[in-house]
Formats: C-alpha cells, sequence, structure tokens
C-alpha cells in the first residue's frame, strides 16, 4: 500500500508539474551577484563557477521582499570581499504561494494533489538539479520538504522554521539557521515567575508551529509550580465567530494571563476580537512568544494600538556598528526596489544575510578548485562545521541548528514598543530584571493574574455546621427558612483577616455545608473538601487539617495552628509529698538574704543595747553574749524572744524588722499552704498498645480524619465512640468501661488545648504527639488565591493577631496540664525581687540606728578625743573600753511580782538616783533611794530577786508577802540590781 501510494503521489506529481510550473513561471528569479548570471564576482583567473541554489519562499509577501534584499546584499557583499572565490551562488527564487498542507490533506496525500511547496521544491531538485534548497517559510512546509531533502540528500536550509516539531534527527538533511522554538520557553517561565502568577492559558494555532512549542512550555511551566488550566486551540482559518466563541469561552474563566502563540495573521485577529470583547483591558496580561515578536516591525499601526501593554518576546540581536551600517543600506535599497512597500528590517532579514554568506562560504574551498559542485553530504558536513561573525553575532551550528544567546523582553505601548529586559540562558528563570511595565488598560500595577469572572458572583466558601467545639467555627440561622447564616468562631476570624489583607477586594459568602447523613464515619471533613475539588464551593473554611490524603485533591493555604495528634486520658492522683517541700516557698537567694538580716539585726540590737541592759552585758568574747544574740535574733521569727529591748534606738530597729518579718512569715505560710495543696497526677494509661491489645474503648471527634487515623493504627471500629462537644467527651469518659464509656480519646491538639481549658485537673495529655499539619483553609488545585491567603496568614501571625483571636474565643492562655517532675516547680517560689525593698529599708533603719547610737556615744565621751596627751590608738581603745563599762547614768528598773499584774507594764525604763542605801527590814534588804526623775519600769517574768523599798515621783509600791500595796509617797519596793 506505501509502495502504491507512492506511485499515486509521484503520478499525480508529474501529471501536473507541467501545469504548476507554467503557473509558476512568472515567480521564478534567478539571483546571481548583480543581477548577473554570467558574470557575477569574476575571479582573477576569469572563471566562475556556479553553485545552484533554490528559494522556495512565498514571494508576493512584503515580508519575503526584505528577506531576499537582504540575501541579494549578503551575495554582493560576500563576492565583494572575496573577490578571488571561484565559486557563485545561483538563487532560483520560486514562489510557494504561502500553501500550507493541514493535518486533514496529509492523511490523503495519495488521492490530492501535493501541495504547491513541494511541487515547487521537487521541480528545482528535478529539473533545476539544485544543491540546496533555502526555504521554506512555514514550519508545516519545511516539514513537508525537509522528506524531499532526505530523500534526495540535498540540504534543505531554514532561518524561518522555529517549530521544535521539525525532527533534526528523522531529517538529517534539515539545517535550521534560526531559533529552535523550545529555546524561549524558559525565557516565557522567568516573566511568568518573576510576576508571580500561579495560572496561565496557551493560546495557539492548530498547526506544526503552534503544537510544536506547547510541550516544552507546559513542562516550563510546570517547573515554576504554574498550572495550565486551559489550553486554547484556534484553527489557522478560524473564522471570525469561532475566534470570538472560543475568547468568550476564555473570558468566562478566572484566568487572565494568556500567552499567545501564533503567526502574524491570525494572532492580529485574536488581539483585534480581544480588544473588542474587553480582553486589552486592565486585570489582564498577556505575553506573545517570538513568532510575533519577531514581526513587531512590520505591524500596521492599527496593529500596534490593539496590543497595548503586551509582553512580548524576540531573539536579542546586538545592535553594534554593523548593524546600523547594513540596516542603513538595506532601507537605501528598498526603497529604491519597493518604493511603494513601508517595511522594517527585522531579525528574520537579519538571518536571511547570514544563512547566505554561511551558503557562499561553504559551497567554496579554495584548496580544491575541481570539486566545486559538491554534494549534498559534503555541503551538510562543511556547513554543520562552519562559524563566522555574522550580523546576528556568533553563526555556529549546534546539531544543525542555530543556539540563541538571549531573549529581548518588549512591551508594547504607545505608536511603538520598547525594550524592558534582556533575558539569557544562564539566568535561568530565577534571574530577571525588568524595567517598569505599562499593562494592559494603561495600568502600571501588574495584574494578579486571576478574577472571578462574573462580577454579580461572589467567592463561595463552604464552612462546616458543627455542634460542639463552636470556638472554631458556629452557624447561626438568622432566617425563618433556613437560607441565612452567621458564621463566626476563631477560623472565620482569621480568614477574614487574611483575605482583608489582600491588595484586591473579594467578595465572598459563606455557605454552610449540612451533613450527608448517609455518610461514613469520619467521612464529613473529607466530604466538604471534596466539594471544593468539584467546584461547588470555591474554598472551604474551618478546622480542616492539612492531610497528605487530601492534598492530593486540593491545595492548602499554609497552617495557622498548631498541628498534632495526641491522647487524653483521666488523672489519677498521687497524695505522696515532697520530704523538702518546706523549703519550696522561698527561694534559696530569699532565705541566704532572710538569714543574713537576722543575724544583722540582731548585732545591731546588742551594740544598741549592751550599755544599758543586762541581758545583753558580756564582752564580745562571751560564748554566752552570742548565744543570746542569736537566741534572741531567731527567736523573733516567731516573736518568742524573752530578753527585754530597751534603749528607744533598739526598739525602733527591733519594730521594723517584726514588721518585716510578719510579712514574710505570712508570706512563707500562704505559699506553703498553696504548694501542700497540689496534689501530683498520673495518668490511668498511657500505653497505647494496651488500649489496642484489651480492646478499651477510645473516643475521637466526630466527623473527624482521627477516625481513620485511629483504624489504621490498630483499633477496632467497634471500639470507637465518637463526641460532638466538650461536654459529650466529658460524659463519655464519666460513664467509666463498665458502662460503655471510653478510657481515653485522640484528638487535634487545637481541641486538647480547648478540653484541658475546661477540665485541666480531670483530664491530662499523654504519650506521643502525632505529626500532622493544624489547620489550613482548603482551595482549588492550582489556586492563585492560595499563595495570596498563606502570605497574609503570615502577616497575621507575625502581627499576633491570631493570638488576639485566641483570646477573644478560647478565653484567655491555654492551661498546662502536664505532670511536670518538680510538681512544686520553682516558678512558684517567692523571689527576692518580691520583697528587697523591706530588706533595704530595715538595712537603711538600722544604719541610721547605729549612726545615731554612736554619735550620743562620742559625744558624751568628747574627752577621750579631746585628751592631747592620748595617741590615736589610745583614744580608739579607750572609746572601746568606755563602750565596754556599765552606764551607771542608766538605771535599768523592774517590777516583779505576780499580785503586780496591773501594774506589769512598761512606765519608764530610767530612774535617776541621787542617793541609794540598803539596810535590813524583816530580815529582808532594803534599797532606799532617792529619786531623781521618772517612774516605775515593770517586767512580767518570775525570777527570783531581794526586794526592797525605793522613793519614785509617782506612787510608791510595796512588794512582800504576795501583796502589790502602795506604799507612802515616799518608798516601794524595787526588784533588780543598780
Amino acid at each position: 500500500m506505501e509502495k502504491l501510494s507512492h506511485h499515486r503521489y509521484q503520478l499525480s506529481g508529474a501529471i501536473l508539474l507541467f501545469f504548476v510550473i507554467l503557473s509558476l513561471g512568472d515567480h521564478e528569479l534567478m539571483v546571481c551577484g548583480e543581477n548577473n548570471l554570467m558574470v557575477m564576482g569574476q575571479n582573477t583567473t576569469g572563471e566562475v563557477e556556479e553553485f545552484q541554489v533554490g528559494v522556495v519562499i512565498d514571494a508576493n509577501t512584503s515580508v519575503a521582499k526584505v528577506w531576499l534584499t537582504c540575501m541579494d546584499m549578503a551575495l554582493s557583499d560576500f563576492y565583494a570581499s572575496h573577490k578571488n572565490y571561484k565559486t557563485r551562488l545561483v538563487l532560483h527564487v520560486m514562489d510557494s504561494k504561502n500553501d500550507v498542507l493541514d493535518a486533514s490533506s496529509a492523511g490523503m496525500v495519495s488521492l490530492t494533489l501535493p501541495p504547491i511547496h513541494h511541487v515547487t521544491a521537487l521541480h528545482l531538485i528535478q529539473n533545476v538539479k539544485v544543491q540546496a534548497i533555502i526555504g521554506p517559510t512555514t514550519s508545516a512546509q519545511a516539514i513537508n520538504v525537509a522528506h524531499l531533502g532526505k530523500r534526495y540528500q540535498v540540504p534543505i536550509i531554514s532561518f524561518s522554521a522555529t517549530s521544535p516539531s521539525i525532527s533534526l534527527a528523522q531529517n538529517p538533511y534539515f539545517i535550521r539557521t534560526s531559533i529552535n522554538g523550545s529555546s524561549q520557553v524558559n525565557a516565557i517561565a522567568a516573566i511568568v515567575k518573576k510576576f508571580g502568577w500561579r495560572e496561565v492559558v496557551p493560546l495557539y494555532e492548530d498547526t506544526e508551529y503552534g503544537h510544536g512549542v506547547i510541550p516544552y512550555l507546559m513542562d516550563a511551566f510546570q517547573n515554576i509550580n504554574t498550572r495550565v488550566p486551559y489550553r486554547s486551540v484556534f484553527p489557522s482559518a478560524a473564522t471570525d465567530d469561532q475566534i470570538t466563541q472560543e475568547l468568550n469561552k476564555l473570558g468566562k474563566m478566572r484566568t487572565r494571563v494568556l500567552i499567545l502563540h501564533m503567526l502574524s495573521p491570525l494572532g492580529l485577529r485574536v488581539f483585534k476580537k480581544a480588544k473588542v470583547l474587553g480582553m486589552m483591558n486592565k486585570g489582564y496580561a498577556w505575553i506573545i512568544t517570538s513568532g510575533l515578536g519577531t514581526d513587531l516591525n512590520s505591524f500596521e499601526p492599527s496593529d500596534i494600538e490593539t496590543m497595548q501593554g503586551v509582553l512580548g518576546i524576540r531573539p536579542y540581536i546586538s545592535q553594534h556598528k554593523e548593524v546600523a551600517a547594513f540596516e542603513g543600506r538595506w532601507k537605501i535599497k528598498f526603497r529604491k526596489e519597493y518604493p511603494d512597500i513601508e517595511r522594517k528590517l527585522d531579525i528574520l532579514g537579519i538571518w536571511a544575510y547570514d544563512t547566505t554568506w554561511a551558503m557562499a562560504s561553504a559551497v567554496e574551498k579554495p584548496s580544491n578548485s575541481s570539486d566545486i559542485l559538491r554534494m549534498g553530504p559534503q555541503l551538510l558536513q562543511d556547513l554543520s562545521n562552519f562559524k563566522f561573525e555574522g550580523l546576528s553575532g556568533e553563526f555556529q551550528l549546534v546539531d544543525r541548528q542555530l543556539q540563541s544567546d538571549a531573549f529581548q523582553i518588549l512591551n508594547i505601548c504607545g505608536s511603538g514598543f520598547r525594550d524592558i529586559g534582556i533575558w539569557k540562558p544562564s539566568d535561568g528563570t530565577n534571574k530577571l530584571n525588568l524595567q517598569p511595565v505599562i499593562w494592559p488598560g494603561d495600568a502600571k500595577d501588574k495584574p494578579k493574574g486571576w478574577e472571578i469572572p462574573l462580577k454579580d458572583r461572589k467567592l463561595r466558601i463552604g464552612v462546616p455546621i458543627k455542634d460542639g467545639f463552636n470556638e472554631f467555627v458556629k452557624t447561626t440561622n438568622i432566617s425563618c427558612n433556613g437560607t441565612k447564616y452567621d458564621v463566626t468562631g476563631y477560623c472565620i476570624d482569621v480568614f477574614t483577616a487574611a483575605i482583608e489583607m489582600l491588595p484586591y477586594c473579594v467578595p465572598h459568602e459563606f455557605i454552610p455545608y449540612k451533613k450527608n447523613e448517609s455518610g461514613k464515619a469520619g467521612s464529613y471533613y473529607d466530604d466538604l473538601v471534596h466539594q471544593v475539588e468539584v467546584q461547588k464551593f470555591d474554598v472551604a473554611v474551618g478546622d480542616v487539617t492539612i492531610t497528605a490524603t487530601r492534598s492530593r485533591h486540593v491545595d492548602f493555604t499554609l497552617p495557622y495552628t498548631e498541628g498534632g495528634v495526641s491522647m487524653i486520658v483521666l488523672v489519677k492522683k498521687d497524695l505522696s509529698k515532697d520530704t523538702w517541700v518546706f523549703l519550696k516557698p522561698l527561694e534559696w537567694k530569699l532565705w541566704v538574704t532572710i538569714g543574713a538580716f537576722f543575724l544583722l539585726v540582731g548585732v545591731v540590737i546588742w551594740i544598741l543595747e549592751h550599755r544599758v541592759n543586762r541581758e545583753f552585758r558580756g564582752g564580745p568574747h562571751s560564748m554566752y553574749q552570742w548565744g543570746t544574740m542569736l537566741s534572741f535574733s531567731f527567736s523573733m521569727l516567731v516573736f518568742a524572744h524573752k530578753e527585754r529591748v530597751l534603749s528607744n534606738l533598739g526598739r525602733f530597729v527591733m519594730g521594723i524588722w517584726l514588721f518585716v518579718v510578719l510579712i514574710l512569715t505570712q508570706s512563707y505560710t500562704a505559699n506553703l499552704a498553696s504548694m501542700l495543696t497540689i496534689q501530683r497526677s498520673d495518668p490511668t494509661y498511657n500505653d497505647v498498645n494496651q488500649l489496642i491489645r484489651h480492646g478499651y474503648t477510645v473516643g475521637y471527634q466526630e466527623g473527624s480524619f482521627v477516625f481513620g487515623m485511629l483504624k489504621r493504627m490498630g483499633f477496632d471500629e467497634s471500639n470507637l465512640k465518637s463526641y460532638k462537644s466538650p461536654a459529650e467527651f466529658d460524659e463519655a469518659f464519666s460513664k467509666g468501661r463498665s458502662e460503655g464509656g471510653i478510657v481515653a480519646a485522640f484528638e487535634e491538639l487545637p481541641f486538647i488545648e480547648l478540653i484541658l481549658a475546661e477540665y485541666c485537673d480531670k483530664y491530662m495529655m499523654v504519650g506521643d504527639i502525632y505529626p500532622y499539619d493544624g489547620f489550613g483553609f482548603v482551595f482549588p488545585k492550582g489556586s492563585p488565591l492560595c499563595p495570596d491567603i498563606s502570605r497574609t496568614i503570615l502577616s497575621t501571625r507575625e502581627e499576633r493577631r491570631t493570638e488576639d483571636f485566641k483570646k477573644r474565643w478560647f478565653k484567655g492562655e491555654r492551661k498546662s496540664c502536664d505532670d511536670d517532675k518538680d510538681p512544686y516547680g520553682s516558678s512558684n517560689s517567692l523571689t527576692l525581687g518580691s520583697f528587697w525593698i523591706l530588706f533595704l529599708i530595715t538595712g537603711i533603719c538600722s544604719a541610721l540606728a547605729i549612726i545615731a547610737f554612736l554619735t550620743v556615744f562620742i559625744y558624751e565621751n568628747k574627752q577621750i578625743l579631746i585628751d592631747p596627751s592620748a595617741t590615736t590608738r589610745n583614744k580608739i581603745l579607750n572609746l572601746l573600753k568606755r563602750f565596754c563599762e556599765h552606764d551607771e547614768n542608766r538605771l535599768i528598773t523592774y517590777f516583779e511580782h505576780p499580785a503586780c499584774s496591773d501594774q506589769n507594764k512598761v512606765v519608764d525604763n530610767r530612774v535617776h538616783a541621787a542617793k541609794i542605801s540598803i539596810d535590813v527590814v524583816d530580815s529582808r534588804p532594803r534599797i532606799h533611794a532617792s529619786p531623781m526623775a521618772g517612774n516605775v519600769s515593770a517586767r512580767s517574768d518570775n525570777s527570783n530577786a531581794e526586794m526592797g523599798n525605793y522613793t519614785t515621783l509617782g506612787a510608791d509600791y510595796n512588794i512582800a508577802s504576795g501583796n502589790c500595796t502602795p506604799a507612802d509617797s515616799n518608798t516601794g519596793t524595787y526588784v533588780g540590781e543598780l
């Protein structure tokens, strides 16, 4: 059959060849040097050989005339600078009449006429005997002609067919002196990544050129995590209605980033219709590939007007002086030959120039003039290895195609376009610096890349309906017919705050999702996620946990809560106490400070009382005095000191210190009592395997994915019991195992936080935390809104707004119910910082008392200091001796007798006596004193002492035989020592 088809094809071509050549005869053009076939470029020997090269091109188009002019100039320039070369290229130009073999005609090639470009190429090979063909124009034409090149071993060189669908491996005689269209996809991907677009839609024509680059474009977008939700294909000969219909379909989609990969004829028609349909307004982003980008110089002003704000790319050619000079000469020549055509030099024209130059160089081999008419394989090898510096830059073929160093990024605005950046292969998709862009609709802010297509439609947000744990999501029916709900809760507040921080407005509405009563256990939230996948909802907001299974079907934002699952059990009390708990109420620094101040106050009072109080008499080396001082100091802790402080300064210091001691003891007692009420707690169960092994019933929250997790862990479904709220949770535990209750519950950390805040003293979290992400908002796969919301969630967390929402809905911070190793932890101990001001006051008062005492003491003994005969050392020693002496001018008196209880109070501690005598009355010693001033001072102890009479300025008392009776005005009973 293949052989028959081949013969039919040859037969059809033979029959029609004559007629086709007749129809093309007027379009054949012989070009050699300066249009002279015989003598152009004559060398020094006068011998010129011709090398026949065919050119298959759409000769009647204005762009083809640009290319032919460039080729003509290339030959003139080459042979002008290589006059000694013995070969001359003869270009046989034949018009392909813009003929394209479409897919349908390709399948019936044996029954239909061959395309004109195929016939022209065959004519050039068989009749003109060309040894190479330049062209044809399009990729579809190039594929057909490349088959002829393979068959006849004639190199086919194309500077305009860029489609990667032309397989160089299957067409070994095809040479591409332009870039491969696949080399531009990374530049396009870099633009998309630069502006953060997550969804794009390619628009391309249904030809070899259109389809060839799309697989490479998809791979490039996949590498930057950009989704392609739809591909828009236009027939190469699409009608206006077909274009309008397809553009309307695109307008109803949310994606607003459109990649146009078409040739100029169809591409310009698409832009004109898009402008009419409002798709060239603000919010859209258009990017054109190099096919249209290289033709921008040839577009009419009206075409540019319809493309305002479009970004485009085209191969970058450095504008060095050689290019500028060539462009000037080309303009003169083109206007001379085609005065009625307004065109600009384009990149393909420069490639045509370099291609022709390379051909002229490759066919010449000065060292071997006898092998001028070389055949195809040798020419193919010579061209593949040829290298020179052309107008477009370094001309070097790698795998028989030109390599592109960079792409120029253009922005169409005003009456033309401007260069906004250069992309190089070394940049990849990460480095791209662009100047400011003017977008469609004369917008200066980049389009976000998507939008809700219908203006009267809001974002549909599905929320769960919960019977418990309403702190997270609460739905309240606010209408009689049940169609309107008020949705509140922690999750709602976080989402609202996040969506309000977006730089654009997103109208939205919350729609409660009713539970499917016939659904499987634990499937409610999976069903809610599925509604987003099937686009019943645009978003799902609530206490939806991020899991691997769910993320295969939808996209989640970053988590906004703590993640993980753990076990909750009842606590059992451990009443054992810490042996050293009595030291815990105060930290060690406070204990040390208290001890130091006890010693300090004891020393201060001893100094103040030493000269006037018998209880504090004795030298500093006396062990009795040290014992007295220490016992007095530490007994003040319980107010049990028996020594009486008699000096005013001593009373002042002791009063301050007793006040401090009172505060310390009361604080210590309160804190110790609080600590002793803390009871250590241990879990009733802490081994999950024990629960599974014994078949104990455990709980989970209804509708949660935890149900599936427990089944995978090995729990039998019959041992799983659901609850809806914290109250049902507590009730299930309260029933106990014997009454069908649960012994443990598995819950997510945010819910555990809520449960323990309410039942902190009853339950505790134990065991491992199973790693799961926290709650996230659910979006369809590839949604461009998802990453924007994730970024705003991060902002709300950094600003601690989520903490404010927690305080609002969870009534404060989380309580810690963990069983610490130290139940009376140091965090509960009173610290020195709480009492430092009291110790400061005590120290200052003690210092002032000592200063006052020393001032009076030194003043009273100033004669020692002013003694001129004593040395300083003697003065100091004399002062110390005087300090150790008893102060005879200060008589300390006491009344003591049980019968004198009414007078058992301090009246005065000084009785100044001018004359004292002792005699014996009734076998008892009597003391007679002439008073100077003051009343009596009494004390309440029962120590043995001698009784006597003395005279005071006030009432006199006579103590004898257990009676305390007033004496006459001049006598009284004295007990004590003078």
